[in-house]
């Protein structure tokens, strides 16, 4: 299969494309869109064939849910058999952008799309060229990110190339994401409203709208076990293909420690890598280190977020094979930042 690329701007969609991209979604084919926080596989959410030819193309395990994306909020109603209170109350506060809910699923959801439960997990993206497409497509998109499973997510349209070259017939290349890590996951089927999965919409934020928010324990924890409710809760996610270790604790300390282990792993013939902010950059040393990538300032999370995935994809670019980063304070959006480098890492961390 031939994979064709076709850049789309925010400011100046051509609806011959979109309409095109739709057209082969309710055809059963696949197409990769972008979206505010990575871009995502889209498939008809309603059409068990195409969220089993999602999971085939990623490499995905069948009970890892999908996310279905919509394109305006009253057809939350037409996918989910009850929408709380809670649920229209973040809707209102925070869609369309980087919130996914997940509620009841009505029986239209096939259970292919929601890897077996029968909850639904719903997304209404913010991306322009992301709602058109939804739109043309017949409303429903079923879509994770648009990269192999456990690799890190693509926030550029050359990393959704390298990942579904072949395997899909069209990429919309909407050029450099905005966030850089995928939705907030918040449960709204018990009691009180769970956080599954941190991003972009924080647990202060979420509980600014809805009071005290649950936070599953597993979240930030390395082997959970049981189905999945969300994805990105049990699997390993957003890896490298070289081993990734964080390191913690004071600037000096931690820079220290890097630079000796790049160097005694740089003697035994590897390739080596190190991931840090702007503040520390000069505490590492170029000749005991392949590669040094800054990815943000710590000042700015928005910044580290959104440079993360870009430089973990640079360092399989570059052929590093082993690989330090800082660590980051959980506080806000650091909290799915560390959540991304954790289940990268596999949970492997020094700390001082």
């Amino acid at each position: 299969m031939e994979t064709r690329v076709i850049f789309q701007s925010e400011d100046h969609i051509d609806t011959n494309v979109i309409k095109e991209a739709g057209k082969l979604i309710r055809a059963g084919e696949l197409v990769a869109f972008p979206t505010e926080t990575v871009y995502g596989l889209g498939g008809d959410a309603l059409n068990a064939f195409s969220s089993a030819k999602i999971y085939a193309a990623k490499g995905r395990p069948s009970d890892n849910p999908l996310i279905v994306h919509i394109c305006r909020f009253e057809d939350i109603y037409r996918i989910c058999s009850e929408v709380p209170e809670t649920a229209v109350r973040l809707a209102r506060a925070y869609w369309p952008g980087p919130l996914t809910m997940i509620l009841p699923k009505a029986d239209c959801v096939p259970k292919e799309t929601t890897g077996g439960l029968d909850t639904v997990a719903v997304r209404f993206p913010s991306h322009p060229v992301a709602q058109a497409f939804i739109e043309a497509a017949g409303d429903f998109v079923a879509a994770p990110s648009a990269n192999a499973s456990g690799r890190p997510s693509p926030t550029l349209a050359k990393y959704v190339l390298e990942d579904m070259d072949g395997k899909i017939p069209l990429i919309i290349d909407g050029g450099p994401v905005g966030i850089g890590v995928e939705s907030t996951i918040i449960d709204l089927t018990q009691e009180e409203p769970m956080l599954l999965r941190p991003g972009y919409i924080t647990r202060e934020m979420l509980a600014q709208t809805l009071g005290e928010i649950d936070q599953d324990q597993t979240m930030m924890e390395s082997n959970p076990t049981g189905r999945p409710k969300a994805p990105g809760m049990r699997y390993r996610h957003y890896a490298p293909k070289g081993q990734l270790t964080l390191v913690s604790g004071e600037a000096r300390k931690v820079a220290s420690y890097i630079n000796e282990q790049c160097r005694l792993a740089h003697v035994e013939g590897h390739k080596t890598g190190a991931l840090c902010t702007w503040e520390n950059l000069a505490l590492y040393h170029a000749d005991e280190i392949d590669s040094i990538k800054c990815i943000g300032s710590r000042a700015s999370q928005e910044s580290i977020a959104r440079e993360l995935y870009r430089a973990l994809r640079e360092c399989d670019d570059e052929g590093l094979e082993v690989i330090y980063a800082e660590s980051f304070s959980e506080e806000g959006l650091g909290q799915a930042v560390m959540n991304r480098l954790l289940k990268a890492a596999g949970h492997q961390m020094v700390e001082f």
